[in-house]
């Protein structure tokens, strides 16, 4: 009687993890038209585009590429490789986390390494029993990865014919990187830090922009926030109180 008990509410937690998952999917991927007309209006076209998403799939690091490459062009490109780099490094660590909740086998780890991503991490490691985790970790990151390529697809149709009747400026696609990734950043900054260094970092980039070559001046900005997080100036008392008093708190954000 109590295992039969116990089954209803083992479904309906499984059922709320995926609403969750495909609500974060469905959320997530609607970026994907704005990376793809963007990528489409920086020089790509349609099938780079595309194969960029397949392969690179990761929002962040993404967008760094094709903003680079779109104000530098090829010789921009050593840059913008190192740029989507620098922003991808933070999945090593998502991947560090989550081993132990995907389990072990080679192949179970390398196609979980290519949905290991902010989201699909955010979800796992809200979950109280590792089962769950798994579920949550698979349904958002496959979820992003198919409704993120469908969409990219959609918004790379979409700058290819608004780039034949006008061009990216008259349409504003050319903004489109700068107001994507802010939309991407701007929930990520809740900590006295993260706001610190982002405003430092832009001061840098927008400094060197006019003395150095397309991309160098986001390289060096990410300098700032890589020596501020070294030393972790701003949140030393944070650190200081422990881990205990902020995890609850933290736990949930994927930043």
């Amino acid at each position: 009687m109590r295992a039969a008990a116990h089954l209803p509410e083992v479904q309906r937690r499984r059922r709320e993890v995926w609403r969750e998952g495909l609500g974060v999917a469905i959320a997530t991927s609607a970026y994907g038209i704005s990376f793809g007309a963007l990528a489409v209006a920086s020089g790509l076209d349609v099938w780079q585009t595309c194969v960029l998403s397949l392969v690179m799939f990761t929002g962040g690091s993404q967008f760094a590429f094709v903003g680079v490459f779109a104000a530098g062009g090829v010789a921009a490109l050593p840059s913008a490789i190192a740029s989507a780099g620098l922003l991808g490094v933070r999945n090593l660590a998502y991947g560090m986390r989550m081993s132990p909740i995907i389990g072990s086998g080679f192949r179970r780890r390398a196609v979980a390494s290519h949905f290991t991503i902010d989201e699909s991490t955010a979800v796992a490691i809200a979950q109280d029993d590792p089962r769950l985790s798994r579920l949550g970790f698979w349904v958002t990151g496959v979820g992003i990865y198919l409704g993120w390529n469908l969409t990219t697809l959609i918004g790379a149709l979409l700058g290819d014919v608004l780039d034949q009747v006008g061009g990216p400026k008259a349409w504003g696609l050319d903004a489109a990187a700068a107001a994507a990734f802010l939309a991407l950043l701007w929930p990520r900054l809740r900590r006295r830090q993260a706001v610190v260094v982002g405003a430092a970092a832009a001061v840098v980039a927008a400094t060197l922009t006019p003395v150095l070559m397309p991309g160098l001046p986001v390289l060096v900005a990410a300098l700032v926030a890589f020596v501020v997080g070294w030393f972790n100036w701003l949140d030393r008392d944070r650190a200081a109180t422990g881990p205990s008093a902020w995890s609850g708190r933290d736990a949930g954000s994927g930043s």
